[in-house]
């Protein structure tokens, strides 16, 4: 039987250091045209890291954009696998905005992030396709979903999916979300493998709620009204996104565990998408839940948003390859584990995946 296996992963976290101290200087509006008093400053900062464990976050150089970074995850995926670009069958590249320039803000999607990564790994197979995946923060994990349908169906031998984002470029300085903003790449080759027994990407999940859900999160002006240009900027309905979160989230992480035949207790690590510490803990709460548990095992849901932020589509990949190559203290995932990787973001979209690993 044909299954899709992860056989080599990358990551490429910025230099810049960003600790929350950095905003300090900043002066946030509630809303549009609706400030908060300077002096409220400090107390806004520490209530976030109180609500997202978030102390700094990483940003990209000046000279820098999204595929850039995508760049430099691919290629160290493919050297941790020596492997050979031209074997690859397509690029997905997952993303939302594109190449973001730091002196003109305007989002770059022409040509296709996939086709500027394909070039700059020097890959000259033309039957290497080329593509860009915009599905919001899971954009990374429907990049999987959509590689093992062409590995499964013998379409494809080798897939590399990668995830960039430049979140830095498009976050509002008077808007708090900004805080939670960071930069980020991560990779990994997938590749089709034959094998009795059931291994890599054994089932999946997917929903997108559009009607009552689609403008979650949006693109607008600054809250600021004296900005000085009509730049757009992330814009997000935070508490309601939350709620659709805390409950949707553990549901389909349930679904796919289903369809994979298995249950909470063979579950050896959950990766969530690194968008808010406690929104993250009170979805794994729930999901234990589900399966009548209060007991949640030490260390069965691993973070890395502390120290990098948000990063949107490259948090679960960028996460992932800090545990495989044991770059994440205390961590490791190991032959036989069964690993959920389940996200949200805009759109509203959803998905989670059942992974075993080689």
């Amino acid at each position: 039987m044909r299954h899709s296996v992860i056989t080599a992963t990358g990551s490429y976290i910025p230099e810049i250091r960003v600790p929350n101290e950095a905003f300090l200087t900043h002066h946030f509006f509630e809303d549009y045209g609706r400030p908060f008093e300077p002096e409220l400053t400090p107390k806004i900062i520490e209530k976030f890291r109180e609500i997202t464990d978030i102390e700094e976050r990483r940003w990209v150089t000046d000279d820098l954009v999204a595929s850039d970074i995508g760049h430099m995850a691919a290629d160290t995926a493919l050297q941790s696998g020596t492997i050979d670009p031209e074997t690859l069958d397509a690029v997905i590249v997952a993303h939302n905005f594109g190449d973001v320039l730091m002196d003109n803000r305007h989002i770059d999607l022409v040509p296709t992030l996939a086709a500027r990564i394909k070039q700059k790994l020097g890959i000259s197979n033309p039957e290497c396709i080329a593509c860009d995946l915009p599905f919001g923060c899971p954009g990374w994990l429907q990049g999987l979903i959509q590689a093992d349908h062409a590995l499964r169906l013998g379409e494809a031998r080798r897939i590399l999916v990668v995830a960039a984002e430049t979140l830095s470029r498009i976050s509002d300085p008077h808007d708090r979300d900004s805080m939670l903003y960071s930069d980020g790449a991560g990779a990994a080759v997938l590749e089709a493998v034959e094998s009795d027994e059931p291994l890599g990407l054994l089932a999946a999940a997917a929903r997108s709620d559009t009607v009552d859900h689609a403008r979650l999160l949006w693109m607008g002006e600054s809250y600021n009204p004296d900005y000085p240009s009509r730049t757009l900027f992330l814009k997000m309905h935070g508490r309601t996104l939350y709620e659709y979160a805390l409950t949707h989230v553990p549901a389909l992480v349930k679904k796919s565990l289903d369809r994979a035949g298995l249950g909470l207790h063979d579950v050896s690590k959950i990766l969530l998408h690194q968008a808010n510490a406690k929104m993250d803990e009170a979805i794994l709460k729930r999901l234990f839940r589900l399966y009548g548990e209060r007991e949640i095992p030490e260390g069965v849901m691993p973070m890395s948003i502390n120290k990098l932020g948000n990063s949107s589509v490259a948090t679960i990949p960028t996460l992932l390859d800090l545990i495989v190559t044991g770059r994440l203290e205390g961590q490791s995932i190991n032959s036989g584990d069964v690993v959920v990787l389940a996200s949200v973001g805009a759109g509203m979209n959803i998905n989670s995946l059942v992974y075993r690993w080689a």
